[in-house]
């Protein structure tokens, strides 16, 4: 169950963010991230076990390539090799939901705009000058909605907008077939998304190769 959630999770980032497909490897699963100044790739294991970490890591000679898996970061770090770090402050958060319908409301003086192109629903709510106030996108993989990108403009924080957006993208999810929400959160993130009734499935470390 956990391997099926981070492998439809990568193959939804990877639609969100425009990438190539991932590339099945021995160990899991790789992404070409090309003209990203801060990373050349990601490898993402879905399930995690010393040899395969130390197998994937093994495999690389790019540097800034990163690597993801479902683990606590402390547990994995006396597997890296010489020239891998554990990129603590990236450490992230497997989240998944059942998506039902809400038709949220939008506060007074914003506006949302929902456009969906090649596979990605995109929300934006923009203020009464129509300047940008908060965003967020989902990938439809299947029957799942993954996620991605969803950020609130600091001057329009604590209004409720992430809970707008998170609610226009679930039922914009619902209409096209999706029936399972999933998502990775930074801590920040997670609160939020817990008190919409998503749930944590497992803590993903991040590593980053640096010679």
């Amino acid at each position: 169950m956990l391997a099926h959630a981070v492998r439809t999770w990568v193959a939804g980032w990877a639609v969100s963010r425009r990438t190539p497909p991932p590339v099945e490897k021995p160990w899991g699963l790789y992404v070409d991230v090309a003209g990203n100044p801060a990373e050349v790739g990601r490898h993402v294991l879905p399930e995690t076990e010393e040899s395969l970490v130390r197998r994937a890591a093994a495999s690389v000679t790019a540097p800034r390539t990163w690597m993801k898996m479902p683990a606590e970061p402390g547990g994995i770090e006396a597997w890296m090799p010489p020239d891998w770090a554990v990129a603590w402050d990236r450490t992230g958060h497997l989240m998944a939901t059942d998506l039902t319908p809400t038709a949220p409301r939008t506060p007074g003086g914003y506006a949302v705009a929902v456009d969906h192109r090649d596979g990605v629903v995109h929300v934006r709510v923009r203020d009464a000058a129509g300047r940008p106030a908060a965003r967020g996108q989902a990938a439809i993989v299947g029957d799942a909605a993954v996620v991605d990108q969803v950020v609130t403009e600091e001057a329009h924080r604590r209004l409720g907008l992430g809970r707008v957006v998170m609610r226009t993208l679930a039922d914009q999810a619902v209409d096209r077939g999706a029936g399972t929400g999933i998502l990775v959160a930074t801590d920040a993130g997670r609160a939020l998304y817990e008190t919409l009734g998503w749930k944590k499935h497992a803590t993903l470390a991040e590593c980053i190769y640096r010679p």
